[in-house]
């Protein structure tokens, strides 16, 4: 009897949370009303953008697979160097028909999709290979490359799966899904640089408030690509949030996963600077999965450098230069092995 009662209750209790994540995924993963919203104001006017003709006129793009059901995605700009070569490159992306001016329905779709982080970053880092080109724009929705190989490392299963896979035996599986180490020391080294353009880069500094594994991807070729950039904050608009943020202990100074600063316990308010730069997150990540498998000349070596790079604080006086003479010493270490191969 006693069986027979856990029985039903696991049976129960799973039934229950397939209704509650369908019920949420069908109510926010409706491509069709999106479409139909979108192309209404296109048709109207409101709307432009290069894309709104393949979406609601020749049917050539459609809305595939739902990868969020998250419904609140924005975030907020905040201020930027060097603000004039911004609007520029902003402008270039919004004049969609490429006749040197910026019609209102341009202008609408321009603003809609400046206040989506990941759109903006895709725009300050086009230049660089980290992101994934954008294809085109219709409103708020916009079209980027596909990045055939995500996450970052192992394999990618339904969630249902993930709640009765213990951690030990998925730690086994995304390691015998990984690629071959020179090519997990090429992707490592992708990684390593994208922090060096999020890090006083031309348009200000960007912080990563969630670096875990399911936010990046690679090509056929194992460069690194950014497929989930909604964490990926401006510094000035981090400080902004966390400067108006009350606390009573350090743990109420989170944003995202990854990024915390102190509670200054006089003020009740949340301090401005993060505990741990983008660097140190970054090697966390990335710890595992390049020891795993690593060349024994350099191994010893390689554990070294990454925990120095574990240890460093976003609030030391000599921390511009540990993050910069660690980023060179990984990125030497990683390259030497794998420049004579030909993953590199």
């Amino acid at each position: 009897m006693k069986y027979l009662f856990f029985s039903w209750l696991a049976v129960f209790v799973g039934s229950w949370v397939v209704y509650v994540e369908y019920s949420s995924y069908t109510e926010l993963c409706r491509g069709h009303e999106c479409k139909n919203s979108i192309c209404d104001k296109f048709q109207k006017g409101v709307i432009d953008g290069s894309a709104c003709n393949s979406l609601c006129e020749k049917d050539t793009l459609y809305l595939g697979k739902c990868l969020s059901a998250k419904p609140s995605n924005q975030a907020k700009v905040g201020d930027q160097a060097n603000l004039a070569d911004l609007v520029t490159l902003v402008l270039g992306v919004a004049d969609s028909n490429k006749d040197g001016q910026i019609s209102l329905s341009e202008a609408h779709s321009a603003w809609a999709l400046l206040q989506l982080n990941e759109f903006l970053l895709s725009i300050v880092l086009q230049e660089r290979e980290h992101t994934p080109r954008l294809l085109g724009f219709c409103g708020d929705l916009y079209v980027m490359e596909k990045v055939p190989y995500v996450p970052l490392y192992g394999v990618s299963l339904p969630w249902m799966v993930e709640l009765w896979i213990p951690a030990s035996l998925r730690r086994s599986i995304d390691q015998w899904a990984a690629p071959s180490w020179p090519r997990k020391a090429k992707i490592a080294i992708g990684l390593f640089e994208l922090v060096e353009d999020l890090f006083h880069g031309t348009f200000g500094s960007f912080l990563m408030c969630d670096v875990s594994a399911a936010g990046f991807g690679y090509t056929e070729r194992h460069d690194i690509k950014v497929v989930d950039a909604r964490r990926i904050v401006p510094e000035a608009a981090f400080q902004e949030v966390m400067r108006e943020r009350r606390c009573e202990e350090d743990s109420d100074c989170m944003y995202g996963r990854d990024c915390l600063t102190s509670c200054d316990l006089t003020k009740h308010r949340c301090t401005t600077e993060a505990t741990q730069p983008n660097l140190a997150k970054v090697c966390s990540t990335l710890k595992d999965y390049i020891l795993y498998g690593a060349p024994l000349d350099i191994k010893d070596e390689l554990e070294k450098q990454l925990y120095a790079c574990i240890a460093l604080k976003g609030a030391s006086e000599q921390m511009e230069m540990e993050h910069s003479l660690i980023l060179n010493n990984l990125k030497t270490l990683l390259w030497k092995k794998i420049s004579h191969t030909k993953d590199s």
